[in-house]
């Protein structure tokens, strides 16, 4: 596109570029958050913690550890697919 084009075209095109902009960048920090294994190893050990002081029943420990379990093993293969 020439550069008079985009002159004209900013007033339109800007705020959505904009918009596109903005909806990457949430994206890229809900990923990063999602698939954090700092965070989802705390998540282990916390519960861990809890079924050790006996605040948790181990059928509801096993049932959160096996989707914290699932969800580091997609971060790690999503880290290593450069997803992330």
């Amino acid at each position: 596109m020439s550069i008079l084009g985009r002159i004209l075209s900013a007033p339109v095109l800007g705020p959505i570029q904009s918009v596109l902009w903005l909806a990457r960048m949430v994206d890229d920090q809900a990923r990063a958050e999602i698939y954090s294994e700092d965070k989802i190893l705390g998540a282990l050990a916390e519960l861990e913690l809890k079924l050790d002081l006996g605040e948790l029943e181990l059928a509801d420990f096993e049932a959160q550890e096996e989707i914290l379990l699932r969800r580091l093993k997609e971060a790690r293969e999503a880290r290593k697919n450069g997803q992330i």
